[in-house]
């Protein structure tokens, strides 16, 4: 009894629990609430009343049940037939309650319809809702944003106007510093200018009244010395190699330079020459060659045909003596010299008597002696437009090689040749002349050959 009763009760619950999941559905289709919390029509009233009519209508024509038995079937029998012959009279109501059970079937179907678009509407409406919440919401924080960006963006606009505004006025004053700068710095560099060029015409002046001064000084020592020499022409000087007829003297400062630039240049013998004991001139000129021997300590002698020139020489208290260097040469011993210097004299000479001159200097020097001859170089293309044909007692020009020939065949060994005095120095413009072609044709304007006498 027991168990039935627990079987029983578990029973109920399962019908109990289905009863109301059909419940639970029956509401979720006849809802009488839409999504959004909208209200609808509800019909659960009309679907009881439906479902009781449509009850009262299934029961018509049959009987309540009785229990079993004879009675009973008679009863029921009597009954059923009742019903059959009373059917021609209940037919048409029958009829009507089952039109009316259809058409509330009708309305009621009409109504879950229009709940059906109701719930549809409001869920519509609520993402209508939602959407118009939305964009309230978006529309109020992008006013807001909208006012919190215009206020920094005016903002902005006022610091920038500022920061421009005192940009301009920091460039106005770095320029208007700028401009001062620039005109302290130019008046400053104008006034150095000017001071400069004061300067330099102050230096240029002194220097013109030196250089003045110093023409004038010459000019007076050598007209002082002719009128203190007073010469007699020689007698004894052959026609070519006679003294210009002009002021050799003057000549010699104007285009061949002052003593001191010429004493200057000549210092590269002195090395050469260091330890002779008699060393002659030939053609000794105003004696820058035996004032140079003179400061190194080396006895030398000069040899020159001007009266003039050797009058010079005897004022500053150096040995010359007025003679023809060929005739000296030939008076002199053989072998009596260890010395034998002559400088820019050889191109004077006709050409077949240099031959003779360095026989001549062979024949006096000592073996071991030393000879220097100096000249100007025809290799070089500049000395024929500058002080070769200016000298108009020049002959002919005598080139490097011909010369170094002249003294190996005389019997000279160790040659050298040192060229010197380059042509650009004095014509700048060679510069603009390729170096190898410069080199060759426009190089040094002096050369000397140097050499000793074989033993």
């Amino acid at each position: 009894m027991a168990n039935s009763a627990s079987a029983r009760q578990e029973k109920m619950a399962e019908l109990a629990s289905l009863l109301g999941e059909i419940r639970q559905q029956i509401a979720d289709r006849h809802s009488s609430t839409a999504a959004g919390g909208v209200p609808l029509p509800d019909l659960l009233p009309i679907l009881q009343a439906r479902d009781a009519a449509q009850g009262k209508v299934a029961s018509i024509g049959t009987v309540n049940p009785r229990p079993g038995g004879l009675v009973n079937s008679v009863v029921q029998f009597c009954k059923r037939m009742v019903s059959r012959s009373l059917g021609w009279h209940v037919r048409e109501q029958v009829e009507f309650n089952r039109a009316v059970v259809a058409s509330i079937e009708a309305v009621l179907a009409a109504l879950e319809e229009n709940n059906r678009l109701l719930a549809r509407f409001s869920v519509d409406a609520q993402q209508m809702h939602d959407t118009t919440s939305h964009w309230q919401h978006w529309r109020e924080e992008w006013e807001a944003k909208l006012a919190k960006n215009e206020t920094y963006y005016l903002r902005s606009l006022a610091d920038l106007q500022a920061a421009e505004h005192h940009r301009a006025l920091l460039s106005e004053n770095s320029f208007r510093d700028l401009i001062r700068a620039q005109h302290g710095d130019f008046t400053a560099r104008l006034d150095m200018a000017a001071a400069d060029v004061q300067k330099r015409l102050w230096v240029d002046l002194e220097r013109i009244r030196l250089e003045y001064e110093s023409l004038i000084h010459n000019e007076l020592r050598l007209v002082r010395q002719r009128a203190a020499l007073n010469p007699a022409p020689a007698a004894h000087s052959t026609a070519e190699n006679a003294p210009p007829a002009f002021d050799y003297l003057k000549f010699s400062e104007k285009f061949r330079g002052p003593e001191e630039y010429v004493r200057a240049g000549q210092q590269r013998y002195a090395g050469f020459f260091q330890g002779c004991r008699n060393v002659l001139d030939l053609g000794c000129g105003r004696g820058e060659f035996l004032e140079l021997m003179r400061e190194h300590d080396i006895p030398a002698r000069g040899v020159e045909l001007s009266p003039e020139l050797v009058a010079l020489c005897r004022q500053k208290g150096l040995e010359a003596e007025e003679a023809d260097m060929f005739a000296y040469l030939a008076a002199l011993g053989d072998q009596s010299l260890d010395g034998v210097f002559c400088a820019q004299v050889i191109e004077h000479l006709p050409p077949h008597r240099l031959p003779e001159l360095i026989a001549l200097a062979h024949a006096k020097l000592k073996p071991g002696g030393r000879l220097g001859l100096e000249t100007p170089n025809p290799e070089c293309l500049a000395i024929f437009s500058t002080h070769f044909f200016l000298d108009p007692t020049h002959t002919r020009p005598i080139p490097p090689p011909l010369l170094a020939f002249y003294v190996e065949e005389s019997g000279f060994g160790q040659i050298e040749i040192q060229r010197f005095a380059p042509a650009i120095d004095s014509m700048p413009a060679l510069a603009a002349l390729p170096e190898d072609f410069r080199s060759v044709f426009f190089a040094s304007l002096d050369y000397a050959v140097l050499a000793r006498r074989l033993s």
